[in-house]
């Protein structure tokens, strides 16, 4: 078994001070609450610990990749697809445009595949680069540019089947870096 020393140990500190709140963002936008999104921020610290010298130089789309197998493998767990949001009751409650806007945005958001929900959030609310979803997604950068660009393609048409064309809050979720 491998010593630990405090070079490792300040390395892992400063590592979790950083990107601890990435990680947990990460699975809030992903997961029911914030007791689900801090446990998965804990396995994910887990996973990086136990392999720490195999962390690549650009820490964040590594550890955000481990968190996507922590939650692959926890919803292959389950054998249940991860709970979505219906959120036509917000529709009806709030009808200002901007709301009714996103509420439409966010609701063709939960209809599209999960690869796709991914490479939208990986881009869009992680803003990582092209390049940095696809060391997530574990493809190279043009497969990732081509399966935003889909994503983004579906996404609009999901959105005018249900409204107006919402382009400023399409270009939020993935946009081009």
């Amino acid at each position: 078994m491998r010593e630990v020393n405090d070079r490792e140990t300040d390395w892992f500190r400063g590592l979790y001070a950083r990107h601890y709140p990435d990680v947990v963002r990460y699975g809030l936008r992903r997961l029911d609450g914030p007791t689900a999104a801090e446990e998965l921020a804990q396995e994910v610290f887990l996973v990086t610990w136990r392999r720490r010298w195999e962390v690549p130089a650009r820490t964040l789309p590594w550890l955000y990749g481990v968190a996507r197998r922590v939650l692959a493998n926890h919803w292959r767990a389950q054998r249940a697809v991860p709970p979505s949001v219906e959120l036509t009751e917000t529709v009806a409650l709030d009808r200002h445009d901007g709301v009714v806007r996103l509420v439409d945005v966010r609701s063709a958001l939960f209809r599209l595949s999960d690869d796709d929900q991914e490479i939208l959030r990986l881009v869009g609310w992680e803003q990582l680069s092209v390049g940095e979803a696809a060391l997530v997604l574990g493809c190279g950068p043009a497969t990732a540019k081509v399966r935003l660009h889909r994503a983004r393609r579906r996404l609009t048409a999901m959105v005018r089947e249900r409204s107006e064309p919402t382009p400023s809050i399409i270009s939020q979720l993935g946009g081009a870096r």
